[in-house]
Parts: C-alpha cells; sequence; structure tokens
C-alpha cells in the first residue's frame, strides 16, 4: 500500500523549527571503530543468532547489475538488506556484504572487467526507514572484505558511475542528508580509484544529486539530477527552484544547467525529483515528478453533497437539506452509525455543531493526497543533447507516482530502441512511442512499487526489474514474469509471537503486509511442490503491530499504516475494521504512520490503540473511548501525521498503571486507568521519537523509555530506566556506539537482562544497562526494528528492518548473573533429549540423514583452553574435545556420538551391541551421562539424559 503523503505545494505555509544539529560524521565512524572492539571482546558473541525467515515477500530493491556478458549474473542491491549476487538467474542468491559495516544502500556500480565492486551507503529514497549509510565502500575480492573509500558524511548516495574505459574514474551523485542541511551534497569525482575526491558540482546545502547518467558509447556525456527537499517527521516538502538537470562534456568535471527557463524543462518551486536516462550523445530522457498544479477544470456538479459544500453552508441551508442526501453523505463517509441525518440536525439546530464540522470530520494530515490537483509523472526528451526539452505525454500519467516525490522517478531507454521507454512507479509501464502513450507490464506476482529495471540490450524484452517486493525476471517484455525471491530480506516494522506449541511469529512490513508463521519452519523451495509456504499472509498493505488473544490465537488484531487496525479471525477468514472515530465537532483523531495497539496482560478482551489520545475498548475493539486528552504536544502544520502517539505499555502489576510515549518527546504516565495522566518527560531530552516506553516485569515502580533522534539525524543513543513510576531518570546508554535506539526489551526471567535494538545492531545487559554488549553473532550491521521474548521458550525474536526475523536462544543469558561473573566456570543445564534409531540413517541413500545435537553452554571468567569430557555415570570417557574458550559464554556442539577410542572404552565395560549408523557414526544408547569440563583452574560438570 502506498505511503499517504501530501506535497508541500498543498498546504502554503512557513515552517520553522530550531534544527537540532545532525551527529557529526567522525561521531558515526568512530562509532563503528568502537562496534568492531565490542565484536571481538562480547561475553555473547558465541551465541549464535538464527535466521527464521521469511523470504517469500522480499524487500525493497534499489539497484541492479548485470553481467553484460551473461545476463544470468547480477547483482541485487537491497535498500537496507544489503547486496546479493546470483550466477544462475536469480535461482539462488548469496549475500555477500555481510562483513560490511552497513546493509543500507542507495546504489551500487560494478566494474566487471577488474571485478571490483562500489556501493554508494544510504538509500536512494526519501522514505521514512531510507536509513543513512556511510560513504563509499569498495570491496576488490567479491564481497569478502570492504573498504571504506570516503564520503562518510554523504549519508544517501543516488548513483554510481564507472568510466568503461578506465577503472579508476568514478563520478558518484549525492543526495546528503535526509533530515537535515549539510555540504557534502553534489557531485563527486575521483580518477585515482576513490583514493581522493573532488567535488565538482555543488547546488546547496538542502539540493543533492538524486541521479546521474551518461551517454551509453561516451562517458564524457553526463547528466544529473540536482534534488531540493526537505524531510521532517511532521512534513515532507519534495521539490523546489533548486532542483533541474546539469550537463558536463567533459567526464563529470565541469557542469552547466541544461533546464533552464528557455529549455522547454519546468522551473521554479514545483520542480520535483527527476530521474535520467540517456540514448546517446544526443538522445535524452527525463521522468518528472512535478509539483504544480494541474489546470482547474469545470466539472458537472453531481446531485450529490461534498465536503466542500458544508464549509460555506450556512445553517439555514443546512437544515433545509434533502435527509436523504445528507445520510447519503454521511454513510459513503464513514461517519458514525450514529451520525444520521435526524440527529445530526438537531445537533446543529442546538449549536453543538456547525455544518463545517462535516468537512472539517474527514480532514486530517492525509485526508487531502487524492485531492491533490498535482501534474505527477511527466516525460521529457530532448534530442539536442539537453539544449531542449519537449515534453512526450500527451496525457496526465496518472495512478504511477500518487504525487509524492520521495519514492519513485526512475525512467530506461531500451538501449534497441530509442522510442521504447519504461516508467517505474505503482506500476511498471511501457511506452512504444517514445512517451506519449503508456501500457503497464505488472503482473499478478510483480509487486506494485518499482524502483530498479536492467533491459537486456542484445535480446529486446529481456528484463530485470528490482521493487518493493524483491526481483522480477521477464523474457517477453512483460507478457509473464518469474519471481526470485530466496533472500531473507524482510523490512519488519513489528513482530509478536504467540503460545502455541511449536508458537507462532507475527509481523507486520514495510509495504508487505502482515505475516505469520511457525518460529521453526524451514525455509527453503519445498512450498512449490506442496503450494504452501511456512509464511501466511493475514493482512496487506504496509503491515503494522500486531496483538494476539492468549485464549484463542486465531483472534488478531493488526492493520496497516495510519490506525487502519482490524479484529482478525484466522479459523473463519472474518475480519472487523476497529479504528476508532472522534465525535462530530471534534478535531479528527491523529494516527502515526505505525500506531501502537495493545492488549491488557490482565483481561484480554480489553484493547488500547493510540492516536493522539490513548483509545480504550473493553470488548474487542467493538467500541471506544478515549481516556486520555491529547497527550502530545499538539501537532505541527505539515503533511504528515504527527503528534501522534507512538508507543504503549501496561505494568502487569496493576491494571490500569499505564505508560504512553508520543512521536514529539513526551512520556506520560497514569495510575488510575487513564482517569489521570502525568507529563513525566520534562527532565528527558526535548522533541525525540519516543521509539519504546516498557513498563518493567520485575518492578512495579520500575520503567524503561527509549528515545530516537533518527528524524533529526541524531543518532545518539538514548535509554533510560525510573525506579519511581517516571519522577526521575537515569541514562543507562552508556557503551553504545552511536546508533539510534529503536527497540527494548525486558526479560522475563532476569530483571537484570535487557535487550536494545538500534539502526545497526543488537545489544544485551546483563546489569540492567550499566553496560552493554554486542549481540549480532551470524547477524550483519542491520536496522533491529523489535524484539520479543517467547518465555516458554526462552527465545529472543528480532525483527529486522531489511534481514527478515533471526531468533536466539537466551537461556544461558537469563542464567548469566553477577555471581555467575565472578567465578572461574559456570557450566548451564541442558535439556533431556529424546533417542532416536533413525539418528545417522536415512531411508534412501540419496536423502541426507538426521543427526541429533546438543549444545552445553558454559561461562568462563578468563579465556583459555578448556578439555570438555563426554562420559557415563560410572566414569566411561566416551568422547572428548579441546575448546578455546572465550571470556564469557561458549558452547560446545556435542554430536552424541562415541568417539573412536570411546566407544572401544565402552565396550570393554558394558556386554552390549552397538549398531553403526549409515553415516558411519555410533551413537550413544539411552541412559544418562556427565559432561565434565576443566579449564582456568576450575572443574565443573552437568548431567543429561538421553530417554
Amino acid at each position: 500500500m502506498r505511503p499517504l503523503l501530501l506535497p508541500l505545494l498543498f498546504l502554503v505555509f512557513q515552517i520553522s523549527v530550531a534544527q537540532k544539529p545532525a551527529t557529526p560524521a567522525n561521531v558515526v565512524m568512530d562509532a563503528l571503530k568502537e562496534k568492531t572492539k565490542m565484536n571481538q571482546t562480547s561475553l555473547v558473541k558465541n551465541v549464535a543468532l538464527k535466521n527464521i525467515g521469511p523470504s517469500v515477500m522480499s524487500g525493497r530493491v534499489v539497484d541492479l547489475e548485470v553481467n553484460p556478458n551473461d545476463p544470468t549474473e547480477f547483482y541485487v542491491a537491497y535498500a537496507s538488506g544489503g547486496l546479493w549476487h546470483t550466477k544462475n538467474n536469480g535461482i539462488s542468491f548469496t549475500p555477500i556484504m555481510d562483513t560490511s559495516e552497513t546493509q543500507n544502500i542507495g546504489d551500487i556500480a560494478v566494474d566487471w572487467t577488474n571485478g571490483n565492486l562500489w556501493v554508494g551507503t544510504g538509500e536512494n529514497n526519501s522514505s521514512r526507514s531510507s536509513y543513512a549509510g556511510i560513504g563509499i565502500l569498495k570491496s576488490s575480492d567479491g564481497g569478502k572484505t570492504w573498504e571504506n573509500m570516503g564520503l562518510p558524511d554523504s549519508h544517501h548516495i543516488g548513483r554510481i558511475l564507472i568510466n568503461p574505459q578506465n577503472p579508476n574514474e568514478l563520478v558518484v551523485g549525492v543526495t546528503g542528508h535526509l533530515y537535515s542541511l549539510n555540504e557534502e551534497r553534489g557531485v563527486y569525482k575521483t580518477t585515482d580509484g576513490g583514493k581522493t575526491w573532488q567535488r565538482t558540482l555543488f547546488v546547496d546545502d538542502a539540493t543533492g544529486i538524486i541521479d546521474v547518467a551518461h551517454s551509453p558509447n561516451n562517458f564524457s556525456i553526463q547528466y544529473a539530477a540536482a534534488w531540493q527537499k526537505d524531510r521532517k517527521a511532521w512534513n515532507f516538502s519534495g521539490n523546489g527552484t533548486a532542483s533541474g538537470i546539469y550537463k558536463s562534456t567533459d567526464g563529470g568535471s565541469t557542469w552547466n544547467l541544461v533546464s533552464a527557463t528557455e529549455s522547454g524543462f519546468p522551473t521554479g518551486d514545483g520542480v520535483g525529483r527527476i530521474g535520467l536516462a540517456v540514448f546517446d550523445d544526443n538522445t535524452v530522457y527525463a521522468v518528472h515528478d512535478s509539483q504544480f498544479r494541474r489546470e482547474k477544470k469545470e466539472e458537472e456538479k453531481k446531485d450529490e453533497l461534498t465536503k466542500e459544500d458544508f464549509k460555506s453552508m450556512n445553517r439555514d441551508a443546512f437544515l433545509a437539506l434533502d435527509d436523504k442526501k445528507l445520510n447519503d453523505y454521511l454513510k459513503n463517509n464513514g461517519f458514525q452509525e450514529k451520525y444520521r441525518a435526524e440527529n445530526v440536525k438537531q445537533m446543529v439546530r442546538s449549536g453543538a455543531v456547525q455544518p463545517i464540522d462535516l468537512a472539517k470530520y474527514l480532514e486530517n494530515a492525509n485526508s487531502l493526497l487524492f485531492d491533490t490537483p498535482v501534474i505527477g509523472a511527466e516525460v521529457y526528451r530532448s534530442d539536442d543533447a539537453g539544449m531542449t526539452w519537449k515534453k512526450m505525454n500527451e496525457n496526465y500519467i496518472d495512478d504511477l507516482f500518487y504525487s509524492y516525490g520521495y519514492y519513485f522517478a526512475q525512467i530506461r531507454v531500451d538501449p534497441s530502441n530509442k522510442d521504447r521507454i519504461y516508467l517505474a512507479g505503482v506500476p511498471l509501464i511501457k511506452s512504444d512511442d517514445g512517451g506519449k502513450t503508456y501500457t503497464s507490464i505488472s503482473k499478478e506476482n510483480v509487486h506494485a512499487d518499482h524502483h530498479a529495471l536492467w533491459i537486456n540490450p542484445n535480446r529486446p524484452g529481456h528484463l530485470i526489474n528490482g521493487n518493493d517486493g524483491g526481483v522480477n525476471i521477464t523474457y517477453n517484455d512483460g507478457g509473464n514474469w518469474m519471481k526470485n525471491n530466496s533472500p531473507k530480506v524482510g523490512q519488519f516494522y513489528a513482530i509478536n509471537i504467540d503460545h502455541e506449541k511449536p508458537y507462532n511469529v507475527y509481523g507486520g512490513l514495510q509495504d508487505n503486509g502482515v505475516w505469520k508463521g511457525a518460529h521453526n519452519n524451514t525455509e527453503d523451495s519445498r512450498w512449490h511442490q506442496t503450494g504452501k509456504n511456512p509464511w501466511e499472509m493475514i493482512m496487506g498493505g504496509d503491515g503494522m503491530q500486531v496483538q494476539i488473544d492468549s485464549r484463542n490465537s486465531n483472534i488478531v488484531y493488526t492493520g496497516f499504516q495510519f490506525g487502519n487496525y482490524y479484529r482478525l479471525n484466522l479459523e473463519n477468514g472474518k475480519r472487523k475494521y476497529i479504528q476508532p472515530k472522534h465525535e462530530l465537532g471534534e478535531s479528527p483523531y491523529r494516527f502515526n504512520w505505525q500506531t501502537p495497539i495493545l492488549l491488557s496482560e490482565h483481561n484480554q478482551d480489553i484493547l488500547y490503540l493510540g492516536g493522539n489520545k490513548l483509545h480504550r475498548s473493553l470488548n474487542q475493539g467493538d467500541d471506544w473511548e478515549a481516556i486520555s486528552q491529547d497527550l502530545t504536544q499538539g501537532g505541527k502544520k505539515g503533511n504528515v501525521a504527527y503528534g501522534t502517539l507512538t508507543t504503549i505499555s501496561e505494568s502487569p502489576f496493576a491494571f490500569g498503571l499505564l505508560y504512553v510515549g508520543s512521536d514529539d518527546g513526551l512520556v506520560h504516565v497514569s495510575k488510575s486507568g487513564g482517569a489521570d495522566w502525568e507529563n513525566v518527560s520534562n527532565t528527558l531530552p526535548k522533541d525525540l521519537w519516543v521509539s519504546e516506553v516498557t513498563a518493567s516485569k520485575h518492578k512495579k515502580e520500575r520503567v524503561y523509555v527509549a528515545l530516537n533522534g533518527y528524524r533529526w539525524d541524531d543518532f545518539t543513543p538514548y535509554i533510560y530506566v525510573s525506579e519511581d513510576y517516571g519522577k526521575s531518570w537515569k541514562n543507562i546508554s552508556s557503551n553504545i556506539p552511536a546508533s539510534p535506539v529503536n527497540t527494548l526489551v525486558e526479560d522475563t526471567k532476569n530483571e537484570n537482562l535487557i535487550f536494545a535494538g538500534t539502526d545497526n545492531g543488537l545489544y544485551v545487559s546483563f546489569n540492567r544497562g550499566e553496560s552493554w554488549e554486542l549481540m549480532q553473532n551470524e547477524m550483519p550491521n542491520v536496522a533491529v526494528h523489535d524484539l520479543v521474548i517467547q518465555p516458554e521458550a526462552n527465545h529472543l525474536l528480532v525483527g529486522t528492518h531489511g534481514r527478515s526475523i533471526y531468533k536466539a536462544d537466551i537461556s544461558s543469558l537469563q542464567k548469566v548473573t553477577s555471581q555467575v561473573m565472578d567465578v572461574k566456570l559456570t557450566v548451564f543445564e541442558v535439556k533431556d533429549i529424546k533417542h532416536s534409531k533413525n539418528w545417522g540413517n536415512a531411508w534412501s541413500s540419496w536423502i541426507k540423514p538426521s543427526t541429533p545435537g546438543l549444545d552445553i553452554h558454559f561461562y568462563t571468567s578468563t579465556a583459555g583452553p578448556f578439555d570438555a569430557s563426554i562420559q557415563t555415570l560410572n566414569g566411561i570417557e566416551v568422547s572428548s574435545t579441546t575448546i578455546e574458550a572465550d571470556k564469557g559464554i561458549n558452547i560446545l556442539s556435542y554430536d552424541l556420538a562415541f568417539s573412536k577410542k570411546g566407544k572401544s572404552n565402552f565396550l570393554k565395560k558394558n556386554k552390549m551391541k552397538l549398531e553403526e549408523s549409515k553415516n558411519g557414526k555410533t551413537y550413544l544408547p539411552k541412559g544418562t551421562y556427565m559432561a565434565v569440563f576443566s579449564g582456568n583452574g576450575s572443574n565443573e560438570k552437568i548431567e543429561f539424559k538421553i530417554e
């Protein structure tokens, strides 16, 4: 579903607000170095995080690079999921950026001759979750290692060009900061392979370069698209007089504006985002997301009421309205059932409301989107090398960009046909007449939002497309597409769990709905054969928060952006829309993009939902009451909903002990079920997004808060704890390297154990935030958006915005106390394991046999070698090994098989037959065994059973 957003043109006012300082680039780069050191010394660096998917819905693709000599080999860049490589036409992919310091990508370029990979980090869109990068990365070994080649304060890279004749010469378009002004914008050029950079085009500190393109046979001829924009949490302006097209004839060393007034290309404040495509030295295309207003047309007046009618209607005219026409208006526009002609007229008679209130009832920060009369997408072509431009589309290109320019504006021209062009937007459309007329080439298995397209120059109709739902390939110009979605690159906003056996994981994703899947599902291609993917989509749109009734997991509350929530019955497929409605005469409620919801732990019929007020339903969302005043700073004028609640928590110790946080920095507490509220954020940093407020599971007076400065380009981590219901706060961010904090969760069993997710990773603290350990074994540096603990399984679920969901067994972490840290060696108990005669065997020699495994965790206060011995209770050693242990938690993974010597020792004392499995191993029989560890001057043992 499209993000709902208005262009600034439609709202004529000046927004003035003190700009918070962005985090300097040197602080960001130092934080990455600090994080690398933390990884080396982390007490939990051996605790693995396993990716459980999903992959089927994929995530946003921003760029593709295809081998010109073999199009079955290509690279796919995901906005926040890293770089992936295929050599089999997308049947399978390998992630090759997992060792880098970020997974956020704006553009990529490949030197196919020498094998060098270039990545411009920081997404080239300007969405709510377009994460910043750290400059230009280069790999000369296929992605095994990455080197930062500079431009660290660029944040977002629009395009990278490599000179085909000189791989050391590159031109880069830098879009710059998303939420703040900065100088590191414009076009940069290197002639020494990135050792040094020269800025060759700078417009101003609010205008970056979103696209650069060169003539296919002449690198000297280049065009650059400048884009003036200003994003705030409450407003996005994606247009301005500084936007335009520049041209270079010396390989990007110097530039001239070629979209001046006399050129035929639009100029002025309404010039929005521009995309470029060059056919040859003379012909170049530009797609423009025009924010100029359309010419007004006199439309035939329909015999029905519109909200505009009520804006100037007086009391007498309103009372004279036909009841049927008034009821039609009320019903068609979603007024509450209680508002019908008769009683609304009575409200007007009594003066309780005015006629204009029937218009205001419908208007909020996003309501005017589809009324916005802007031109939108338009295509221009120059056939004289950019000197003059001609508008090519004869009619409006509607339903492509939907008036907001922060997301689209990609155009491609077929290298073999000057008149065949493709526009990427909500659908993917094609023109065979130079842009005059268009047809859609999207199909049912192709996601709606498109951002990347490669056209085979040697085989017309062979296209590779990148969109919000992954990769698609066609060989007949869009007649049929195949989907290539094996990478686990889901962009989750929120996740949750139920208590089934096995338990399920739920999550809402950016533009890919809400999904559900068993935590122990197998992510492979078997579903193509069975017809059922282990993950099931339960809601469309941009998926948001999920709450599951603990009494009946078929009852699920979830929805899409801006508070559009439903109660689902997964058993019978029924759903009911449950968004709270404001009263007539009252200002419309404001709902955040990711509106918070919460089922009460004390009564699963009670549901909370946050707008600018907190709403409560006592009957599963059927009816609502506002149980607070406006708990925000009141909002700001803009085209994005702002001044909204972002997080809700209720104490498990007391029904009605409630906390809420807002996007404009306020935290409130109520100890009376909403009857009274107290602002407890006066001593906290101001105007930051409250990303998490969570009442402690272990102490009634304790509450945690995480604040997020991402929307100011402030990457400082802010985490606080209060021991007195928020009256006073203590900063517990301590040693977390600079990165905004998105989520915080307290362990269910160990009150000192807490986890925090940032825009660049996962951290754990064993002492309630006094110090933090990096926890990212097998998980790359990716944004962590949500954390939840499944208490029965003792699993931590990690919802990332770019690499789907990870799972970690935290049972050993829960046992790490200050006492454990003080002793030399602690071996943690393990669960008993059930014996199987199938261990090491399979019904066919062509099938991989199932094998058992037992992970034994131990904690040591000092790194060094440890001897581990598996013994029977009477001391017979059946297997042994030596482990080079790290300080902290270590894991002995034992395959439950005899060593050769151990088998001999066992048979000397036990007169029994031991059968060797088909894989050549002999597994332990049923019985009780000991795991004995010695080292660091200490000996410890535990028992386990094979039942």
